[in-house]
This record gives C-alpha cells, structure tokens and sequence, in this order.
C-alpha cells in the first residue's frame, strides 16, 4: 500500500522569496492505512518449540504463550513477580552488599590503576566482587493443558494466529468434518486470561482442563467449574496463586480433585488470573495474600459474557496500539509468518516491507503486552518464560537491556507503558542508598550491572558483568528523557529526584585523574569487555549525561540553586569521554593501547551518539562515530543489531540503518518474530522498533526532526501518530519523488523548531485552523515558529539531492518573524 503522497508528485514553487511554496497543488494530508492482515502473524501448524513458535499474549502482569495442539492444547502462563531469591531465601539474601566490610579494597584498585593504567577484571573481582547469594530467577507458572476429547491426530484448514491490532490469538482447523475455533487474550482492564473455544456444530465442544507444573510445590484443586493452583516456592517461601474458572453453553461440568472436564458443550470459555504476595516495598518485598484477589478477579470476569470481556480488552488495547500506523510500501502476501520470514532479503519486495511493518508494530504490541500499570517493568523475556532457571535469570539487566526495552516507549506512542519502569527505578533508590554507604562510603544511591525485583543493587563476581555503579545515571536521565516527551510536572519532579540522588552519588565518587587532574570515573569499565580503566568513555559520557540532566531539571523546576551549582562545577571539571584515536575512531578507553575485542557486541562508547546526544550527525565527533560503527561491523546478537540500527538512524544514514534492520530480520529474529540473542531476548524487539522510530522522526536535540535517516527501500509511504520531546505529535507521508508532507501538532505552546529537508528549498507551512501560512525563522534546513497549543501545522515540500548550490541555499536564513529558538524540551549543554 502506497502513502497518499503517491497521488502528487511535487509542491508547485512559488513565494520563492520567503522559501513558501503556494499551496493549491500540495499534496494531500499526511495519513496511513493499514494493509489486510498487515498485523497478523500467522503459520499452518501447531507449536512445538516454545522459544520460537508459540505466540504470545499479555497484560502486563500476566503472560501466556499458545501453542495451538489440535489432540492437547498448551497455554504457558506467566505472572511477573513470581520470583525465587529476595528476602527469605534459602541462603538468605545480601542485596549484593558486601557481606562483611572491606576497608580500602575499593582504594587499592584506584591505586592499581593509577599505577599500571589498567586492572584485569578477575583481580578487580576478588577484591570488589561477591558471589551471588539469594538473587533468584523468574518463574514459570506452569501450564494450562487442554486434552481434546474426540480430536485423533488427523485434521485439516489448520490456521494459528496472532492480531497484534486486536491483541488476540485464534487457532483453527476442522476434524471429523467439524470445524473448531479457540481464541485467547489477556485483558488489562479484567486483570484476567481469557481463552475460548467453540465449534461449528452443536454439543461438539468437549475437553479436559488441567495444570502442570515442573515445580512440585502447588497443589491443585477442582471445585464449581473452577481450578484452583496455590502453593509457596520452596526457595523463599512467596505465597502464589492461580484460579480457572469454567463457563460452558450447554453441556456438562465435571471435576475429579484436580482437572475440569467439560462434555458436550456448545461452547465453553475459561478466565484465568494469578498473583503472589510480592510487593515492591523495600527491605521485606511483601504484601498481602494473593488468593483474595486473585478469587475477585476470577469472579468478576467470570460473570461477564465472552463478547464483553472481548469487547473490554480490544478497546483497552486500540486506544494505545493505534495511534501510530505504519505504511512502507508493503503488501501482505498469503504466507505463513514463518515462511515470510525465511523468504526475507531486504530488497524491495513487497513482501520484505511487509515484514519489517509487522515488525515494527510488532515490538510495539509485545511492549503494551508486557508493560502495563500495576505490574513490574518488561524484564529480559517481558513478561514470558517456561522456566525455573531462565537465561541470565530473566532479570532486569542495567548495563543496557533493561533501558532499551524502554526506548520504543514515548516515542512511538506508548506514554501510559512507562510507569512500571519509572516505578522500578524509584524502587531502586532506598536500596541504592544503603548500596552506596556501605560499598562507596558516600551519600547518594547506586545500582550496578543487574538487579531483581527485590532490590538488589550491590555486585556479584562475574569479572566481566558485575561492576557498573554509572548505571544509576542512565536510568535517571532516561527517566528524565520520558518527562521531556509529556512535559508532565509530576514525571519531572520523579526524574529530578533520581537524577539528583544519582548526581549526589557522582559528586562525591569522581576522583581526579593523575594524568591530567580532570574528574574521571575509576574504577571503570566498558561492557563487556576490555581491562578496568579510570575515566572509561561510557562511563563518563554516562555521567556527563546525568549531570546535564540534572540542571535542567532543576532549572525546569526553579529548585535547588546551590546544588544546582555544585553540579554546574562538577560538569565543567569532568572528562566529558570523548577522544579520536588516529584512525578517526572514537575512543572506547581514555588511554592509547588499551584494547578489547575489536567486533564485540557492545559499542559502549557510542553512548553519547544514542540514547545520549553528546554527539550529532555531520560533527567531527559524529564522524568519529560512523568510523567507529563501521570498523565495529554490522553483527552482533539481535539486540546488539538493534542498538546500531539506532546509531545509524542518530548519525542520519537511513541506508545503513536499514542494511542492520534486515541483518536482524535474516539471522537475529525467530519463526515467531521474537528477538533472538540467542537465546530469545525481548530488548532486540523493543530496540528495532525505536530504531525504525528513530529514522522517522528525532528530536533529541531540541528540534523535532522529521523524516531524518528515512532509507530509500521506503521509497513511498507514510506514519501517523509517532511524538517528538515536548509533546508534539507528527504524522508525515513521502513519496518516491522526493514529495513530503508532514504534521506538527504540539500540546503546548511556545516556540517550537521543525527539521526537514524541504526546508532547504521551496516549502509551505500553514496553519491548518485557519489554511494561512505561517511566519517563521528558517535557517539550513530548521524553521522556528511560535506555536500555539492544540493547533495542527502542515508543511509540504520536495527533498531534492544535495548539491554546492542546494548546500549553499540550506546556510542561508529567510526571516519571515525574528525570535529565539525555543526548543521543546530543555537543550543538552
């Protein structure tokens, strides 16, 4: 499907003076629709492998994945605070805070270093590190298993889905001539999962309903239709609860002590919800029994019929997932998802922008899925797991994976998703506190490489992933960042709070380096790899980061002046992390000679290109960077490949940022369209998403830039709904002659600036309320204008290959009404 621009070819030139185009031939109004069945996923056959062939659905605390067996179908369900570790358990628990004191450990590596210019993390890790104990894993809930009376292995018209759009999984196929139907969602607002089935004929709906589990510490009973699996985990005794309830049309209800039969029906529905007795309540981590609850939720659902419960949840979910709509040209072909996949190049079929669409949306919808209010944030597999003993626990890893699963969040659209992260971050503050006395001796809080949900914010010994107490600042400047997309004074006010902690922490913990006297961060080190140095480039980029963020907080607030000062001080003196070695590359360590592995995954030195904004395209730093990218290559594991998609889309080469995208889609990305490390990790998914975002629009430097690093295989296409920092919202459309027609509709008012290439040419900018044009500064390819709140702002132009004289026009400035630049949110330093 084409974006309306398709229908225009080019803004007719006139008001050539002002750098206006007339408007009585521009091209329609930026808009995008979505093809048939563009958000589907569908395949032929049942599951078989979990990891990469079921389908997954969630409300944020509760998951499920369906594997739609014809003889017996499974549904692995999930509830997102079932966790071994924490308080209580078997061994007991540290938070990862040193167990006994350890005058000077810290002080001697800052010697070693200092001395030889490096430490090797082993010997880092003897001194500072500590084995795990009570940490703990993400649990499986277990299964519900459903054992088809009547249903041999013979079947036929086998179809398993998934809608993103309508957040639904339907399996079907027909055996001994009568065609059976399932369909399954978990609602946000019932707080339940909810699954159906039915048949064409009848009294032909006929199963048993069960649970397994491959722990043994639940028992499970069967009572009025309902199924009820309690127990406490053997490792920290957390109490855990799950009800089933059955509701048939027509048929019989049975129930042996622990499964729930039903014969004959004409159709039967089933609500399941679960929940444990933790609570994010730092130090003991609990809260009340889950049955009550658990029982109110069951209950209430249970006495609503199918189509409302239905009717609830779509309604829940549209209001979020349509906002943005996503046209590149694709055309959704009759094709298994599995085989869309497999058949996938990155040329310029169709077929090729129809996966990357599905894609996209499809790291959107697995965000809402996993990432709703009231629950714990998205954690390495969001809210899915069949384990006991996930990969690397399922944990919240801070060192990137935890912030990358939130970079999708604002600005495609998701504001409301954002809360469980930002709650987290706060839950990790009074830990961190208690972290940062006793293992730092100073005020301020702390966390390092990874946590759990019970606050633990200390270290472990794995010599290459335990030690990165920066990460504090990076969850405090991206809770920052969400503020500056919904200007929300309350959201401000969190960030300020964590970002000031966080800032405490750093001021006190900067130590001079020898070698110049400048602020560095030491001991440092740079995932995953490479020697412990002082003043390591993320590290002190990271810093660099927060302290930025942290004034214009305080300014945006009109709080805390001295401190505010202090900071101010602290950020003039720091090493800001970034150097040019002589091939032109950025610096990933401040010294010269120190190397690590020359492809590995994490470019952690290009955090201040992204998700920092230290660096923009076109500077000598930014070429820094692209050399960087390019001598570090295209692969990496699925989210490694995700993250670069961003670096290329921030440095404005929408070519390359495409050529990883569909290296991620080739080799990185499962039949199922999870992300795959390997193992499957669901930050691949979120960080492509942003990625894709990324070449849309940006407006990280204060200006909302739209269209930045579109690739050419979108030749023609069109985005409604996507949000700039400051709470504008854009929709534009293009065409593959260069025609663009974009939207700017901010809340507020006060000058906003817009980037386009169609400003360095001919263009129009109208006000939509009233069709007049509007008075702005344009400078290179940048218009500033006064805005009004709620107003809609329409520009419509031609990007036209740059050339000396297009160049030469872009430098120059037509001022139509003088005024400063007011960007929307607060400008990096």
């Amino acid at each position: 499907m084409r974006g309306p621009l398709a229908k225009s070819a080019v803004v007719a030139p006139a008001l050539v003076s002002t750098g206006l185009a007339a408007l009585s031939d521009r091209p329609p109004r930026a808009h995008a629709q979505r093809a048939a069945d563009g958000n589907t996923l569908w395949y032929d056959e049942p599951a078989t492998d979990w990891e990469s062939r079921a389908l997954p659905i969630g409300n944020g605390a509760l998951g499920a994945m369906v594997f739609g067996g014809v003889t017996s179908e499974q549904v692995q369900f999930n509830e997102k605070s079932l966790w071994t570790g924490g308080p209580g358990a078997a061994g007991g628990y540290d938070s990862g805070n040193w167990t006994s004191p350890r005058p000077g450990a810290l002080d001697e590596v800052v010697d070693a270093i200092d001395r030889n210019g490096s430490a090797d993390p082993s010997w880092v890790a003897g001194r500072l590190g500590q084995p795990k104990t009570g940490f703990g894993a993400y649990q499986t809930f277990g299964d519900l298993r459903l054992d088809m009376a009547g249903h041999g292995a013979a079947h036929s018209g086998y179809r398993r889905e998934l809608d993103i759009g309508d957040a639904t999984a339907k399996v079907s196929y027909t055996v001994n001539g009568v065609a059976h139907s399932r369909e399954y969602f978990a609602s946000h607002p019932d707080g339940v999962v909810v699954g159906r089935l039915a048949a064409n004929r009848p009294g032909r709906v006929s199963f048993t309903l069960r649970h397994t589990s491959p722990r043994g510490d639940s028992t499970t009973t069967a009572s009025g239709g309902r199924l009820t699996i309690r127990g406490a985990l053997a490792d920290n005794g957390m109490v855990f609860e799950a009800q089933v309830q059955v509701v048939t049309d027509g048929g019989t209800v049975t129930g042996d002590g622990s499964s729930i039969t039903v014969s004959g029906a004409n159709s039967a529905m089933f609500v399941l919800s679960a929940g444990t007795d933790y609570a994010d309540t730092y130090p003991t981590c609990r809260g009340s029994d889950p049955s009550a609850r658990v029982k109110s939720r069951v209950d209430s659902a249970a006495a609503k019929s199918f189509a409302t419960l239905r009717a609830n949840h779509t309604a829940d979910h549209r209001a979020l997932f349509d906002r943005v709509r996503l046209d590149i040209g694709q055309v959704m072909p009759d094709k298994p998802t599995d085989d869309l996949r497999a058949a996938y190049t990155g040329g310029s079929s169709p077929d090729d922008r129809a996966l990357e669409a599905l894609f996209y949306q499809y790291g959107r919808y697995l965000l809402i899925a996993s990432s709703r209010t009231g629950s714990l944030p998205a954690n390495l597999q969001g809210v899915w797991n069949n384990s006991t003993s996930p990969p690397w626990s399922a944990d919240y890893h801070t060192n990137i994976n935890l912030q990358m699963n939130y970079w999708l969040a604002a600005q495609a659209n998701l504001g409301e998703t954002v809360e469980p992260f930002v709650r987290f971050v706060e839950a990790l503050k009074a830990p961190g506190q208690v972290t940062a006395a006793g293992m730092f001796g100073t005020a301020g809080w702390v966390v390092h490489n990874e946590t759990n949900p019970f606050g633990f914010t200390g270290v472990h010994d794995w010599a290459t992933a335990f030690w990165f107490p920066e990460a504090n600042g990076w969850l405090a400047s991206q809770v920052y960042d969400l503020a500056t997309f919904t200007r929300d004074p309350a959201l401000l006010n969190r960030a300020y709070a964590l970002l000031k902690g966080a800032s405490e922490f750093w001021l006190a913990n900067l130590r001079a380096d020898p070698r110049d006297g400048r602020p560095v961060v030491t001991p440092s080190y740079s995932p995953e790899h490479g020697p412990f140095t002082a003043g390591g480039a993320m590290a002190q980029q990271i810093v660099w980061g927060l302290f930025t963020d942290t004034i214009a907080a305080a300014n945006a607030l009109g709080v805390d002046s001295d401190f505010r000062s202090r900071v101010r001080a602290g950020l003039d003196a720091m090493d800001p992390g970034l150097r040019v070695d002589g091939g032109g590359r950025l610096r990933e360590w401040k010294s010269d000679g120190i190397t690590g592995e020359p492809r590995h995954r994490h470019v952690s030195h290009l955090y201040a290109l992204h998700p920092g904004r230290q660096i923009a395209a076109g500077t000598a730093f930014g070429e820094a960077a692209k050399a960087t990218l390019l001598d570090r290559g295209d692969g990496g594991t699925g989210w490694s490949k995700a993250w670069k998609i961003n670096f290329w889309a921030r440095l404005l080469d929408g070519d390359h940022a495409h050529r990883v995208l569909a290296e991620q889609l080739k080799s990185s990305t499962l039949a199922n369209l999870f992300d795959t490390h390997p193992p499957f990790q669901i930050d691949g998914n979120f960080g492509a998403t942003a990625g894709m975002t990324e070449m849309l629009v940006q407006s990280q430097n204060g200006d909302v830039h739209v269209l930045p690093a579109k690739p050419g295989a979108w030749a023609g296409g069109s985005v409604t709904g996507l949000k700039a920092r400051g709470d504008v919202t854009v929709d534009a459309s293009w065409t593959a002659a260069g025609g663009v027609d974009f939207t700017v509709t901010p809340a507020g008012s006060g000058n906003l600036t817009v980037r386009s290439g169609i400003f360095a040419g001919r263009y129009a900018l109208i006000d939509t309320a009233t069709g007049q044009p509007v008075a702005g500064t344009r400078v290179g390819d940048r218009v500033t204008f006064a805005a009004t709140a709620g107003r809609t702002y329409r520009a419509t132009g031609t990007v036209r290959p740059a050339g000396p004289a297009s160049r030469a026009a872009a430098g120059r400035s037509s001022t139509c009404h003088p005024g400063p630049v007011s960007p929307p949110a607060p400008p990096s330093r």
